[in-house]
């Protein structure tokens, strides 16, 4: 037995069976569910929060064609997802893949960068939450002390951490621990919360994206890349790229649609279809209120909490609907990308604990709720100390390099099995093979390598304390060594 034996297809399937007390995941999503957890993820803090700072001091205008470039890798990675999804549609997404494909010590390595994925961009999302919270409050004349309403550390633009004098955010805390405890109560239950609140959003989005066309003046849009300001990354092709790999974290949970393989019906279809659709649904969004943000307002004075609102105020009273709009669907719409990927990351953890490579307490299943209690309570408190504890930009950089080489890796995975089970049944077939899965790889190591150094360095440090974590517990419980 090695790090690099695999778990069989047919072993996969089977896990998805009642366990030894007769509990299972109930299998109540449908195709609107999905989509609506797809763009009820993607939809978020990238949108709301990132979209102005990028383009204040990365991208300019060009930050459009950023979240074009980001979605060009997330389209080849989804593709690959696809096939995967359908011929094992099981919880864990990209680890569930990597174990079938490259063995266990591969798909660990790839769960703990979905930690990063998930429970830390769930905790992203609700810093991103607390920012809109407290400028809404602001707006009525109510104010929260800034000792309890952001984080105790902070960096500096270099990427040096120092400490802010705070104490805790305390509105990033209270509604992760709100969220966590919906998705505990039951998945049917979220995913009804979550259809109302994303249908919501989006029609808002589109509203605030048709009024404010007649506002727009060309000439801010020019020069439509900045000039480089001398250094990489500011500016220039550079700084697209560099927002690219940034603004990538807009696209991340999109992916949670897989992860509920073991909850939806029909999945060998339905969740192909979810992924494609959800994208392309996201993609528009972005572009569209990029290209009107910039068009509105000077993209040199986005970098603030609220960038929408930001440039919506460059119009005066013309657009004060607007404003309040974006501030209202800004907090009930970041629960929703909240709820999704918290609710990913508890799925993530039910898979690894289903193998024992992590305690078997995370695959315990709830016998009324029938979700996976212990993880949301992990989950939940987890995310909020990270949310409470760390900055934004601290924790932005980091989700999106685990992700993109989560990607990577599912997609090495689909021309592996495409090698080693030619004859599987595959309800959707990557097309294009074997240009997609590489264009995929690719495009995601072009996105890495454009972020920071310490990103780099970052990533390196949590991928030596996961194998530290592997080797002490993962590999010694493993069912499949047992086995």
């Amino acid at each position: 037995m090695s790090v690099f034996s695999t778990k069989s297809v047919a072993a996969m399937l089977a896990s998805a069976e009642p366990d030894e007390h007769g509990h299972r995941l109930s299998r109540t999503l449908g195709l609107r569910n999905l989509v609506a957890f797809g763009v009820g993820s993607a939809v978020g803090v990238s949108l709301f929060v990132q979209t102005g700072p990028e383009a204040a001091t990365h991208a300019g205008p060009a930050v459009a064609l950023s979240f074009v470039l980001a979605s060009i890798a997330c389209l080849f990675a989804a593709l690959c997802y696809a096939e995967f999804a359908g011929l094992v549609p099981v919880a864990g997404s990209a680890y569930s893949y990597a174990y079938a494909t490259m063995g266990e010590g591969i798909a660990w390595m790839i769960g703990w960068c979905l930690l990063l994925e998930y429970l830390m961009s769930g905790s992203l999302v609700a810093i991103g939450w607390s920012g809109y919270f407290s400028a809404t409050l602001a707006n009525f004349g109510l104010h929260l002390p800034a000792s309890i309403s952001g984080a105790p550390l902070a960096v500096t633009a270099d990427g040096h951490v120092y400490a802010s004098g705070k104490i805790v955010d305390l509105p990033a805390v209270m509604v992760t621990l709100f969220v966590a405890w919906l998705i505990m109560r039951g998945t049917e239950l979220s995913a009804k919360v979550n259809d109302v609140v994303v249908g919501m959003k989006v029609l808002a989005i589109i509203a605030i994206v048709v009024g404010a066309i007649p506002f727009i003046s060309p000439h801010r849009w020019v020069p439509f890349i900045p000039h480089n300001t001398g250094f990489s990354g500011n500016f220039g092709v550079s700084g697209v790229m560099r927002s690219a790999g940034i603004l990538f974290f807009a696209y991340v949970g999109f992916d949670s649609i897989s992860t509920l393989g073991q909850e939806t019906k029909n999945p060998q279809r339905t969740i192909p279809l979810a992924l494609l659709i959800s994208l392309a649904i996201c993609v528009g969004l972005y572009v569209s209120v990029a290209m009107v943000m910039t068009g509105i307002a000077d993209y040199r004075t986005l970098n603030v909490a609220d960038p929408i609102a930001e440039a919506l105020r460059a119009q005066g009273h013309k657009l004060d609907w607007a404003r309040w709009c974006v501030s209202i669907v800004a907090i009930f719409g970041l629960i929703s990308v909240l709820l999704v990927t918290l609710l990913g990351q508890v799925r993530i953890f039910f898979a690894m604990g289903r193998d024992g490579l992590l305690p078997p307490a995370f695959a315990a299943i709830h016998p009324v709720y029938k979700t996976p209690y212990i993880g949301s309570i992990v989950t939940g408190l987890g995310a909020a100390l990270f949310a409470g504890l760390f900055p934004l930009d601290l924790l932005g950089d980091l989700v999106s390099i685990g992700t993109l080489l989560a990607f990577a890796v599912v997609s090495i995975g689909v021309l592996v099995l495409r090698r080693t089970m030619p004859d599987a049944h595959r309800p959707f077939r990557t097309p294009f093979m074997p240009f997609t899965p590489i264009a995929a790889v690719l495009s995601c190591m072009a996105l890495m390598w454009s972020l920071s150094n310490g990103t780099w360095w970052r990533l390196a440090l949590w991928l030596a304390i996961g194998a530290a974590v592997y080797a002490a517990y993962g590999a010694r419980h493993s069912k499949l060594r047992d086995a």
